[in-house]
């Protein structure tokens, strides 16, 4: 495996639904459209056109971590409450099964025991950043799932293992949310967003060691359990952190949605 280049790889969030493909009832127009035109940025930074991307959602998790094999991915509808039109979306991007192939491989070389998902398609936390990102829908795609557990050590071993991909020139897009808590969207979850995002804040640029040591222990975070009741949607920034390596990362994007604090990644740029 060898490419030109290294290429980044990020931690975003990515809104709520099928944002902003249809209209959604969560933050201003001038939040949802910092959000939507970060996420449009995301398919020009790496310094070549990606072999292609690898999604990390933290809406799929499975007991050992599986990959999606598809030729031809197609969208997986996995909400409900919506308007019709939200679920007749379509991003026809191709697969990735060679590349597949060599993230299941390289997994098991670190230990793991990994799975494979022939029929699986994209879940809303892949396909709403990723058709932001590649509107034409050209770039080779696949995902792959968090392990059931949510074990943050795990997930940065599974990182760590995946990190020979960048420099086979895929993109790696770990995709979930700074802060999740429902029911603190609006207001409620303010104060404890902002505890929360300020300490991720330096987590995410502290040197690789420390950092990946305060990523293990997040629970011990302020207001760790106010922003995150359960933690799928901070796993993904672990896998990013393990593929990261000894490279310090930066803030990519630092807003807010519904008024609570959210923050994306970058490593490697």
């Amino acid at each position: 495996m060898s490419s030109s280049a290294k290429l980044p790889v990020v931690y975003v969030p990515h809104g709520g639904g099928p944002w902003p493909f249809v209209e959604v009832a969560i933050g201003s127009p001038a939040e949802q459209a910092a959000l939507a035109a970060y996420l449009r940025g995301l398919g020009a930074l790496p310094r070549e056109p990606p072999r292609a991307v690898l999604c990390v959602s933290a809406h799929w998790e499975e007991p050992a971590p599986t990959v999606m094999t598809a030729a031809r991915p197609p969208l997986l509808f996995d909400y409900y409450g919506f308007p019709e039109e939200s679920y007749h979306l379509t991003w026809p991007a191709p697969g990735a099964p060679e590349v597949a192939e060599q993230a299941r491989a390289l997994l098991a070389a670190a230990g793991f025991d990994p799975r494979e998902a022939p029929a699986r398609g994209f879940d809303h936390g892949a396909f709403v950043p990723l058709m932001l990102a590649w509107p034409e829908a050209r770039v080779p795609a696949f995902q792959l799932s968090l392990i059931a557990g949510l074990d943050p050590a795990q997930h940065l071993a599974l990182g760590r293992a995946l990190a020979p991909l960048r420099e086979a020139g895929v993109f790696i897009v770990a995709s979930g949310m700074s802060y999740h808590d429902l029911r603190g969207f609006g207001g409620a979850g303010v104060s404890a967003s902002e505890a929360f995002d300020a300490w991720l804040r330096e987590v995410i640029v502290a040197p690789a060691a420390e950092r990946d040591a305060a990523l293990t222990s997040f629970a011990r975070a302020p207001a760790a359990r106010a922003a995150h009741p359960r933690e799928e949607h901070l796993l993904p920034l672990m896998v990013a952190a393990g593929a990261a390596g000894d490279e310090l990362g930066r803030i990519g994007f630092s807003g807010t949605l519904a008024g609570v604090r959210i923050t994306a990644a970058h490593f490697g740029e």
